[in-house]
């Protein structure tokens, strides 16, 4: 152990294999990162400006528009400047602080979905007490609990990663950095990060996904319950884009964590990873604004008044 040298950077090995399309990879990702950075901020704009918004469903998906800025944030722009280098790289240092966002905000979003499933399951289910039960500071404190816990969550499993001895390798399958891939790299005892990764996968990713799941149950029980057509429709409309988002998140999120460690190439994980990654963060806004009636309205009037004052 002691001779071996302290990893200064480490070289990305995702979109290696086709570098005759680096030019096309550098447009696809520009424009998608372009693309959330635009949609969510709108989102934020809107909510913040228009009176009808200002509601704890549309304060919830303020707190998502933000951290999706953050997601995508954390790994676009650096895998956009390396298409441009003849290596990958990401400084060691660069490497733990990416992975200190990616955990916190992947993190954060799965509690943060779990509390936008209970205000639509409060909306639906207990519509009488609504007011009361999801009152101001009621929702400040659900979201300030969903940040915590996805940050409290990453600084852990960065500083369990950041004392890990890197010996076995500088190269990353991938285009940016996990605590799975480093833990494959490390000479040191990785069981306590193995076990602490393990714990943090049910507290923090399977807990709020089974939460959700329930909360769905009896959403659904309810809705089906209402005796019009029209009723139950208006209802189920009002967490369509939610389940939406949480079925692609989840999904993706599952299919990119809990599969063979073996037996897929590195461009099905390059691909599985930036669906996860990169695409879900472009989707949440589109959905949001394409199936939700009161952000089109929203938008509608923010576009009026634009254009009559211009």
């Amino acid at each position: 152990m002691e001779n071996q040298t302290f990893i200064e950077e480490f070289v990305f090995m995702g979109f290696s294999n086709h570098p005759d399309l680096y030019v096309l990879f550098f447009l696809l990702f520009l424009a998608i990162y372009s693309i959330t950075l635009v949609g969510n901020t709108l989102i934020l704009t809107l909510i913040r400006t228009d009176l009808s918004l200002h509601t704890p469903m549309y304060y919830f998906l303020s707190n998502l528009s933000f951290l999706d800025i953050c997601y995508i944030s954390a790994t676009v722009p650096v895998m956009l400047i390396n298409f441009f280098k003849p290596r990958k790289t990401i400084s060691y240092v660069g490497c733990i602080t990416q992975l200190f966002f990616l955990i916190t905000c992947a993190g954060t979003e799965c509690v943060l979905l779990a509390v936008m499933a209970y205000d639509r399951y409060v909306a639906i289910c207990n519509p009488f007490h609504y007011s009361s039960i999801m009152s101001k500071g009621a929702c400040m404190k659900m979201a300030a609990f969903s940040w915590l816990c996805g940050g409290t969550n990453s600084l852990v499993h960065t500083l369990l990663t950041s004392s890990l001895n890197i010996c076995k390798s500088h190269e990353l399958s991938h285009f940016f950095c996990d605590v799975p891939l480093l833990l494959k790299l490390s000479c040191s005892d990785t069981s306590i990060s193995e076990a602490v990764l393990h714990l943090a996968s049910a507290l923090i990713g399977l807990s709020p996904c089974l939460f959700t799941l329930i909360s769905y149950v009896h959403i659904i029980s309810t809705i089906l319950k209402i005796k019009s057509s029209k009723g139950r429709a208006t209802a189920f409309s009002t967490c369509a884009s939610h389940l939406t988002v949480v079925v692609i998140f989840y999904g993706t999120a599952n299919f990119n964590y809990n599969r063979p460690s073996s037996g897929y190439s590195l461009d099905i994980d390059t691909l599985v990873s930036s669906l996860y990654c990169i695409v879900t963060p472009m989707l949440n806004p589109m959905i949001y604004s394409l199936r939700n009636k009161e952000v089109k309205a929203a938008l509608i009037r923010m576009a009026r008044k634009y254009f009559s004052s211009a």
